[in-house]
């Protein structure tokens, strides 16, 4: 069994604990049980488990993974502290807001022989996987894909980190992508749109917009030239049978028990780095 904390108590910490305490019977998950919390708050239990001090979390012998789940400007602290206590470590994306730090990172997890693992539920939703079906085998002409959503809390970092959830949809749907321009529109208070033009292997233009502000709604709205047809809306998928949160429980604790092959583990990690490096690029033109 690997002994868990979970850092930070907002909605995906409870569910981790929550997934945690009744995992999907069979699976890998059943590996793991959670043996505290760390809030910055006091806090009464949750779900029956108590809150322990960062200290004793990383000392202690019986806790062998932390699932950090803080906003994000404090995830580098947070997975830092715990790979080198040794710990695996299981962190909500993105890993850090910054492309150096992440590399170092993913050096110290190999250095002390543990597994590092940036959720990515994007990539688990069935509207994901009924694109990817719906793209597979088409030549790309041009794409755009433009989210909205509601003004984020402070602590969360620049757009193209924040939303880097989109970004790694147009990798995975098209490969390796290469940054051309990028700006960003920022009224000071809670709104902001930035627009990034971003080129495939095969110099295929693509442009990501992030545009967050009050009332907008919460959406993805697609428009994909290929060779044969143009898509202009997500296919529906239906329903997944099982949590988002508990097919990447199970995909970490897979990583856990040796079930992830190290072709996988690398591919995975090359994916998640080229993200972060587009994103430090986008900032980077954002702000000259």
């Amino acid at each position: 069994m690997f002994g868990a904390v979970v850092v930070g108590i907002g909605t995906a910490g409870r569910v981790r604990i929550r997934d945690m305490l009744a995992p999907l019977s069979g699976s890998a998950a059943e590996k793991l049980s959670v043996k505290g919390f760390i809030s910055r708050r006091s806090l009464d239990t949750e779900q029956g488990v108590s809150q322990i001090s960062a200290d004793e979390a990383v000392s202690r012998e019986d806790i062998h993974v932390a699932f950090v789940c803080t906003e994000n400007e404090s995830h580098e602290d947070n997975v830092r502290a715990f790979l080198r206590a040794g710990k695996h470590v299981c962190v909500e994306y993105p890993m850090t807001t910054n492309y150096k730090a992440a590399v170092e990172l993913w050096d110290l997890a190999q250095e002390k022989g543990v597994i590092l693992h940036e959720e990515h539920i994007e990539l688990l939703t069935e509207d994901y996987k009924a694109l990817k079906r719906e793209v597979e085998g088409k030549t790309l002409q041009e794409g755009t894909l433009h989210f909205t959503g509601g003004s984020l809390k402070p602590g969360f970092g620049f757009p193209a980190f924040t939303g880097i959830a989109r970004l790694t949809w147009l990798v995975e749907l098209f490969g390796e992508l290469s940054v051309s321009a990028a700006t960003v529109e920022d009224d000071a208070g809670n709104y902001s749109k930035m627009t990034a033009k971003l080129l495939t292997s095969d110099n295929r233009p693509l442009t990501w917009i992030e545009e967050r502000g009050p009332g907008l709604p919460r959406a993805k709205n697609i428009n994909f030239k290929f060779d044969s047809c143009t898509l202009t809306q997500i296919p529906p998928g239906p329903r997944g049978a099982v949590g988002l949160f508990m097919q990447d429980l199970i995909h970490f604790s897979a990583k856990l028990t040796g079930q992830v092959s190290p072709e996988e583990l690398q591919r995975e990690k090359t994916r998640i780095l080229h993200c972060l490096e587009l994103a430090e690029k986008i900032q980077q033109l954002c702000q000259n």
